[in-house]
């Protein structure tokens, strides 16, 4: 396997520890752990304090599992296996899924391993585009076009990254039943479900709507705690985790015992967490529906339904890439083009699950002020 450089990755290892402002993270602001802990029931500080560090059980702690399992609607422990990141769970289950000979169709823009991965194991894979002009919304019938007799996936992403936007119910009921009727897998990578601005706009879990479908979960994004490292595929097809834990063999083998029980404590507590989370996302919203109308014909976004980042375009005559270096070096904040999702349209993702997001906005405005006007 060959894999091309992943773009936003390597964008990252350049800029996110030598910015002052990450005006671009895609993750909700990190838990400080002693607040973590001090959500911890009775059996998460006994486990915490009797932790021993050896190796953990393969599929995840037991208890771990069936917290996941919680958050859908039909599913048990058994129908959940833990990975180190949802970056593992899309790189076992590409490998897994895909060779050559086979078709996926994944969305564009995307997160580069939902299709970089499947093309390196020697499958095709086609994109089905979503446009700024139609609110970035998944057209389903333009899946059903890209469908071969040999499509083995449909990679969907929702609350969406890095648009921030999220299928009404009825386009989602669609792709479910084109799944099942093309016999196409669908995998549904979930990683911001829980942070949809109307909870009354959450859909239904892809692992709940279809026996072979699959939910890409983590704990990075929504929950505010990437540095565990902790994400899962969900799933009623039990011979396909069967063969997602031979393949984590060769990756991980087990998890960070530390970032389970940690993980567990955070689960158990996730109204908390979600909370404390959504109000950081919601205090920054106004804040840029604000910037974002002072600078309409500058900057045109469309404004998410879901999750903490949203896709803008910069329409001054200004190549993204020049304009995002030039404001980093000359101000701190950090800004991610969209060419690293492959994207052509001098869009850049903007993020606001930080709570130091109103500071970097007002830098951002100043450097605009100076340059754009």
């Amino acid at each position: 396997m060959r894999l091309a450089d992943f773009a936003l990755e390597r964008f990252f290892a350049r800029w996110e520890f030598n910015a002052e402002f990450l005006l671009c993270a895609s993750d909700v602001e990190g838990w400080p752990m002693n607040d973590l802990l001090e959500l911890a029931d009775g059996d998460g500080r006994r486990r915490w304090a009797e932790l021993r560090l050896g190796y953990t059980e393969a599929t995840g702690d037991p208890a771990l599992r069936a917290e996941i399992a919680s958050l859908y609607t039909s599913l048990g422990a058994d129908d959940v296996l833990v990975f180190a990141g949802a970056e593992e769970a899309i790189f076992a289950l590409h490998n897994v899924l895909l060779g050559p000979g086979d078709h996926a169709i994944v969305v564009r823009p995307a997160y580069q391993s939902l299709a970089e991965v499947g093309t390196a194991a020697g499958a095709d894979v086609s994109r089905v585009e979503l446009r700024e002009t139609d609110g970035w919304r998944l057209d389903v019938e333009e899946v059903r076009t890209a469908l071969r007799p040999n499509t083995r996936l449909i990679v969907v992403n929702e609350p969406h990254n890095p648009t921030g936007s999220l299928s009404d119910r009825a386009t989602f009921d669609r792709l479910v039943g084109l799944a099942a009727e093309s016999g196409a897998r669908l995998i549904v990578d979930e990683v911001y479900r829980f942070l949809e601005f109307d909870p009354a706009d959450r859909l239904p879990a892809g692992a709940d709507s279809l026996d072979t479908a699959v939910s890409i979960g983590v704990l990075s994004k929504s929950f505010g705690l990437a540095g565990l490292r902790i994400g899962w595929v969900a799933t009623r097809d039990r011979a396909l985790l069967t063969r997602l834990a031979a393949f984590k063999d060769y990756t991980t083998i087990c998890n960070s015992g530390p970032s389970e029980a940690l993980a567990l404590i955070a689960l158990r507590a996730r109204d908390r967490v979600l909370a404390r989370n959504r109000a950081i996302v919601a205090a920054n919203l106004p804040l840029l529906d604000a910037f974002f109308e002072r600078w309409h014909g500058v900057f045109n976004w469309v404004r998410p339904r879901g999750g903490s980042v949203g896709f803008v375009r910069l329409a001054a005559h200004r190549p993204v890439e020049a304009f995002a270096e030039e404001l980093v070096r000359e101000t701190g904040v950090l800004l991610m083009p969209g060419t690293v999702f492959g994207d052509t349209g001098n869009h850049f993702r903007v993020g606001y699950g930080r709570t130091n997001m109103p500071q970097a906005l007002e830098r951002l405005e100043r450097y605009a002020e100076r340059t754009l006007r």
